[in-house]
């Protein structure tokens, strides 16, 4: 007797055998490895800012306001950040963080603090929504205008900030990745990036690059900042004050993909505020895979959501280390000391 197949066999046949390719595509193609050799088991892609997989890949990034005071330290969801930015607010004197967030998801971020005027056109040029407690009169002005999305812990939409721990206010002021979504959610923001993101090239340090060497950025003592470069991970180690910048959430050392010195103009406008000139352009120098890069920072002061680019002497947009960027602005005619040498 021949055995004949039905046509109704003949499908479920033909279905189970697409089904089953359709599991061994997704286990090969969607199970990737990022470049710390961890495997996710869903597909990912890089998400503009850092260049690296993520699920939150399109998410538009929060940055958020920290402080530096010796009070604050260790800080929460510092080492998760994507991007960090630094600068003086008060002329030759305190810095400011604004950590921008969007792959990692921090369940403690803070001490947050105020907004700044030279802050907000640096983050509405990564797209991001600006987070911070309250604001000097200058950035509140530029906010009410409506020039950034914004979440702020005084009217504090959803809960979003909160009172944490034992510090003495303004220092316990804290928020969390979740808090921000569902705040910017009622508000209505939208989440999804449309920021065009920086080019990446491969996590490869340089045949010639040192073993270990150290950038120094010499803001005024406590704030003075030094990275430490590490070939084997290919990554520059945060020190703040001769001391590692930790995280409290889960002791880890902050560290940099990429180190951009931006030089700039500054002025003071009161005894309590500084002006940072954060759009135009100037010189700076990249360091990353254990190289400095001469180059040029520009920014359009036209159009306040304009990017904020880094060329080399060419005119060339420079590629990136995938990872966290961290941004130091600096005043022209600053030292920083890359190798025991002052660039």
């Amino acid at each position: 007797m021949i055995f004949r197949p039905t046509k109704k066999l003949l499908i479920i046949v033909v279905l189970a055998m697409l089904a089953i390719g359709g599991l061994i595509y997704i286990f090969l193609v969607s199970r990737t490895v990022n470049i710390y050799g961890e495997i996710n088991d869903t597909q990912l892609f890089p998400h503009p800012l850092s260049g690296i997989s993520c699920t939150n890949h399109n998410a538009r990034p929060y940055a958020v306001m920290l402080a530096v005071d010796a009070a604050t330290r260790p800080l929460s969801g510092i080492a998760a950040a994507d991007v960090v930015v630094e600068m003086p607010v008060v002329k030759d004197s305190i810095t400011r963080l604004m950590a921008l967030y969007a792959c990692e998801q921090p369940g403690l971020i803070g001490s947050v603090r105020s907004a700044r005027d030279d802050f907000t056109p640096l983050a509405a040029g990564f797209d991001a929504i600006y987070a911070h407690w309250g604001g000097s009169s200058f950035a509140l002005k530029q906010l009410n205008q409506g020039i950034i999305d914004n979440i702020d812990a005084l009217p504090n939409p959803s809960e979003a900030f909160f009172r944490h721990g034992p510090l003495p206010s303004p220092h316990n002021g804290f928020t969390s990745y979740e808090n921000l979504s569902l705040a910017a959610d009622g508000l209505g923001y939208r989440t999804e990036t449309i920021f065009e993101g920086y080019p990446h090239a491969e996590n490869i340090p340089a045949k010639d690059a040192p073993e270990s060497a150290t950038l120094s950025i010499k803001y005024l003592r406590p704030y003075n900042v030094d990275y430490i470069y590490n070939k084997e991970t290919n990554r520059y180690l945060r020190w703040r004050g001769g001391t590692p910048e930790r995280d409290a959430l889960d002791n880890r050392q902050a560290e940099a993909a990429a180190v951009a010195v931006m030089f700039t103009a500054s002025r003071a406008i009161s005894a309590d505020y500084n002006d940072v000139d954060v759009t135009g352009n100037g010189r700076a120098v990249i360091f990353q895979n254990g190289e400095a890069i001469e180059g040029e920072w520009s920014k359009d002061g036209a159009n306040v959501s304009s990017k904020l680019f880094f060329k080399d002497a060419n005119g060339h947009e420079i590629s990136l280390t995938p990872g966290s960027l961290w941004l130091a602005i600096v005043d022209n005619g600053m030292d920083i000391i890359w190798q025991e040498k002052i660039i």
